[in-house]
């Protein structure tokens, strides 16, 4: 019994020692190969990065555009807003109304600029390209409506922003008087056309005329035929302001309303005549009536006054009628 005992043992250790050597050299063949895929793993990464962020510091911003209305005849300045110090180039782009189009270029390893097909001296750098991309039109035109684009190019990548540019010009205002009783208003000239509009309303015809230098001229005639009105007034509205003209149509012809109101002063001031008159007339017979009753009393004074002396001077004196008889 004690040999088969230690028999099983030695045969139980050597199967562990097989399973231990086995289970090591499985665990050598694989860590050789770990800090190699590592490294490689990491190689990779150290080779990607570099290319994702390269691709995201080149992908150029959204286009900004903005919109600005300016008046004829006044300067302009449009801006870069997202020029940078290490641009490369800048250019100028625009694009008319009319489907014509310019372009300015600035480079800045060269220090040059170039006009391509620009050779409207009202625009120009605003200073020097070096220090400022802005770009600027003076005097401004109604042929220089239209879209200015910026683009500057960096290593970073290109950046753009576009302007549409609006240019307004005011409309010349005119009213006068038609045939049979029409009144016809002007807006002349003007861009975007101008609306007109009439107090108080009647029968209306507005016509556009478009002028051969881009601006507009409204014509709007009125006529006021089942209505009695003796003034008319023109209302043009335009962006660049509002202007209203009236003017008399029918200069003999009064209103119902302005016939009642001189009635009633022309009654008024007859009553107040008449007032006045009765008043005067009153005090003109209340004093002749004085004046008569004056007179009367003094003559009653008179005469009693008088009556004393007479019954003085026809008594008889008796010492006077002795004398005389003797």
């Amino acid at each position: 019994m004690p040999c088969a005992g230690r028999t099983f043992e030695l045969w139980l250790l050597l199967g562990l020692t097989i399973f231990c050597v086995f289970e090591c050299i499985g665990t050598g063949a694989e860590s050789p190969g770990t800090p190699n895929s590592l490294t490689q793993y990491q190689t990779a990464s150290t080779n990607i990065l570099p290319v994702e962020r390269k691709q995201k510091s080149i992908t150029p911003p959204v286009e900004a555009n903005t919109s600005l209305s300016v008046f004829v005849d006044t300067r302009v300045v449009l801006h870069c807003p997202n020029a940078t110090s290490d641009a490369v180039i800048v250019t100028w782009a625009v694009t008319f109304r009319d489907q014509t189009s310019c372009s300015r270029d600035y480079r800045t390893d060269n220090n040059k600029t170039s006009e391509k097909t620009c050779t409207d001296e009202r625009i120009s750098w605003d200073f020097r390209p070096d220090q400022n991309f802005a770009l600027q039109i003076n005097p401004v035109a109604i042929t220089h409506e239209g879209y200015y684009k910026c683009e500057v190019v960096t290593p970073d990548g290109n950046f753009g922003h576009g302007h549409h540019l609006r240019v307004l010009v005011p409309p010349k205002v005119a009213l006068s008087l038609g045939e049979n009783g029409t009144a016809v208003c002007w807006a002349v000239a003007g861009s975007p056309a101008a609306q007109i509009s009439w107090t108080p309303t009647g029968d209306c015809h507005t016509v556009e005329e478009r002028l051969g230098n881009d601006t507009v001229t409204v014509q709007s005639t009125c006529h006021w035929e089942d209505r009695q009105v003796s003034e008319v007034s023109c209302f043009v509205s335009h962006v660049t302001g509002n202007k209203s003209l009236s003017i008399e149509i029918n200069p003999g012809y009064k209103s119902p309303l302005n016939w009642n109101i001189l009635y009633i002063i022309l009654s008024v001031l007859i009553l107040f005549i008449i007032i006045i008159g009765c008043v005067l007339l009153f005090k003109i017979c209340g004093c002749r009536k004085c004046k008569l009753g004056r007179k009367e009393a003094t003559t009653v004074v008179e005469e009693d006054e008088m009556q004393p002396y007479a019954s003085y001077t026809e008594k008889n004196n008796p010492l006077y009628d002795t004398v005389s008889k003797g």
